[in-house]
């Protein structure tokens, strides 16, 4: 019994996910049917409450930087940051949100262009403005507002307060002991699962996308024997790469991509419509700022619900159910800064390189797309994976772009499974921070061969949907966790000295 406890969220949480994955294996209809009466509830009934959640998260952040308490460190008074500044930023957007940047850049504005909400004209001026002003809000503040407030509760109660490293632990002004008892466990049980199938549909699909693009370079269909090999390929590299830690692997890797990425953006910046580029990105920075309060808060309940619901809604919940890998990693590589400097830099390093990145690639589509070239919104309505590649293929070196894409694809996906398999280690270990190499094979092992099993049996997007679901528990956890934080900054910038309770823990 003792040894079950200690490893309780292991146990039960591989039990639910192996479980699971063995339904949307033997019946992925009724897996199908039941995540979609689930999701599309949660999406109907508590959007409101998402979008709201959400605006706390970014206004507490901008108040907690700001305010007195900016200066705390996240750790000892006199301690350093362990990264520099280059292998910070490259490792926080890696395991953020650069593969979906990656997929998104050209089909996300492509696809509100050619599908807006209902009251506005499809293929317009209108549209072409909204597509790029709503994937500018998808991809800004809000998103890293939630991974900031949960990696910001996992870093202040870590390495401030010497509580282990999990979700549960930051729960400790609120419910005390409790979060070693059921309380705690659930709580990083309901963790693990959100971040396993949330790695799990982002390999599937993340493969689907690598495919595509070999595919178009060499002239091949992509079949799940080609996936199934690209996925075995992802697993071998990132297993190798997370039995070398932090600084040799994930770190290594996520500044390669940082450069390879930049790379790419220049090149595309030089030999694409430059001056149309920065035209799109001033004017979609300026009616993104201008219209974020209403983005932040509006349902559209008269017109555009449907699309909101299919869109932010569901982007809002995708950012939540993703915040307990991306906050528990970002919060791992992150101490040694004030909390100002963590939360100013988060807000605004990676949202602009996202916001330039967009307008130069969706520039870039709708350059073509406007002037009558390839049709590029068509081919993303058709296979939504292959819009970046039908872009390369009317600039020059589009074969050599395409393999450097699909390198790169290639090399985000090692680093955020790499990141995943570390924090799922991590979680499943009492907050270790050097988890045993037994745990990372297993949830290696486990995340890719679900994504492999799920693709072939169809029940990924299944799956992809109940993940999405843990985000609806996850809301109420985040706000308590903005109490719980609050609480102890208070403590401590009222006292002097940090809760000496929480110390002997």
């Amino acid at each position: 019994m003792p040894t079950f406890r200690r490893n309780a969220v292991f146990v039960i949480s591989l039990v639910i996910v192996l479980a699971l994955s063995v339904f949307g294996v033997m019946d992925p209809v009724r897996l199908d049917s039941l995540s979609s009466w689930l999701h599309e509830s949660i999406i109907k009934n508590f959007g409101w409450g998402y979008l709201t959640s959400a605006f706390i998260f970014l206004v507490l952040s901008l108040y907690i930087a700001f305010s007195k308490y900016g200066n705390i460190k996240l750790g000892g008074d006199h301690e350093r940051p362990y990264y520099s500044y280059f292998g910070w930023f490259s490792m926080l957007f890696a395991a953020g949100m650069g593969i979906g940047m990656i997929f998104w850049g050209v089909a996300e504005p492509m696809s509100h262009y050619l599908n807006p909400p209902e009251h506005i004209a499809q293929s317009s001026g209108d549209a072409a403005e909204f597509a790029m002003r709503y994937s500018f809000f998808h991809w800004g503040l809000h998103p890293w507002a939630i991974y900031i407030i949960m990696s910001l509760c996992i870093a202040y109660f870590s390495f401030r307060r010497g509580m282990p490293p999990l979700i549960s632990s930051c729960f400790y002004p609120l419910i005390g002991d409790r979060i070693y008892g059921p309380i705690g466990r659930g709580i990083d049980i309901l963790a693990v699962f959100a971040t396993v199938f949330g790695i799990v549909t982002s390999l599937g699909l993340g493969a689907m996308q690598i495919t595509s693009g070999l595919g178009m370079v060499f002239d091949f269909e992509s079949t799940y024997p080609v996936i199934l090999t690209v996925i075995a390929v992802v697993t071998v590299l990132f297993m190798i790469s997370s039995m070398t830690g932090l600084d040799k692997g994930i770190q290594i890797l996520s500044k390669a991509n940082i450069l390879l990425a930049l790379l790419l953006l220049l090149f595309m910046f030089v030999v694409g419509p430059s001056t149309m580029m920065l035209d799109i990105f001033t004017n979609t920075i300026a009616d993104y700022l201008t219209s974020l309060m209403d983005m932040s808060l509006s349902t559209n309940p008269f017109q555009g619900h449907e699309w909101t619901q299919s869109w932010t809604l569901f982007y809002w919940a995708w950012w939540i159910s993703w915040s307990p890998f991306v906050g528990m990693f970002v919060a791992s590589i992150s101490r040694g800064r004030t909390i100002r400097e963590f939360i100013l830099a988060s807000l605004l390093v990676p949202p602009l390189l996202t916001f330039v990145w967009f307008s130069v690639f969706g520039g870039a589509a709708f350059h073509l797309e406007l002037n009558g070239i390839n049709g590029i919104a068509a081919t993303v309505a058709e296979d939504i994976s292959t819009g970046l590649f039908s872009l390369y293929a009317n600039y020059p070196l589009g074969q050599v772009l395409s393999l450097i894409t699909v390198v790169l694809l290639g090399v985000f996906f090692v680093t955020s499974a790499d990141s995943a398999t570390f924090v799922l280690a991590m979680m499943t270990s009492h907050g270790n921070a050097t988890p045993p190499a037994h745990k990372k094979i297993i949830w290696g092992v486990t995340v890719s061969g679900t994504a492999a099993i799920l693709l072939n049996s169809g029940g990924l997007e299944a799956l992809q949907r109940m993940a999405i679901a843990a985000a609806l528990p996850f809301t109420f956890i985040m706000l308590l966790l903005c109490k719980s934080l609050l609480k102890g900054l208070k403590y401590e910038f009222k006292t002097g000295e940090q809760d000496p309770c929480l110390l002997d823990k």
